[in-house]
């Protein structure tokens, strides 16, 4: 329960204490997620770009002798489109986690670890079936940026931080 407090003898409420400003892991953490978000938007556009390949990539499986040309080229658009969709909502999230996390919020600092964790998984994913080596290793850089923040995040000064900044 918060408890507001009461109004000074002149009828104004006492001023908020000073926030205090992010330590320098914080501001560092959502540097690596400005660099998450810039990588992502490097990676729609090469999704962009690989539009034919995923299309031989469909194309040379097994179960794609059947698909007629017309067929194959609508599987590698839908594939394209949905990796944009979720890479813009991947570059929104990056930077919304960067801005609360600067702010001491601390739901942000544990919403950014859980979806660290989401984007450990999909890497993994990544490097058991088959795919690119260029989309591996963007998605490894996007991991490491965010290997970076979660770590700066979790430091000390930074959990000191978000202590202070509690309340507000």
């Amino acid at each position: 329960m918060t408890y507001q407090p009461y109004p000074t003898p002149g009828g104004q409420l006492p001023e908020p204490p000073p926030r205090t400003e992010p330590p320098s892991s914080v501001r560092t953490a959502a540097m690596f997620m400005y660099a998450g978000a810039v990588l992502s938007a490097i990676g729609v556009v090469l999704t962009l770009l690989s539009l034919h390949t995923i299309e031989t990539a469909i194309r040379n499986t097994q179960t794609s002798h059947r698909l007629t040309p017309s067929e194959v080229h609508a599987a590698a658009v839908g594939t394209v489109v949905v990796s944009v969709v979720i890479s813009l909502i991947a570059i929104g999230l990056w930077i919304w986690m960067a801005w609360a996390n600067k702010a001491g919020k601390n739901w942000a600092r544990i919403t950014a670890t859980v979806l660290f964790g989401l984007n450990t998984l999909s890497v993994v994913a990544g490097f058991v079936r088959a795919g690119a080596a260029l989309s591996r290793i963007a998605g490894l850089l996007i991991w490491l940026a965010g290997l970076a923040a979660i770590f700066l995040l979790w430091r000390r000064e930074s959990t000191d931080y978000f202590e202070a900044n509690r309340g507000s």
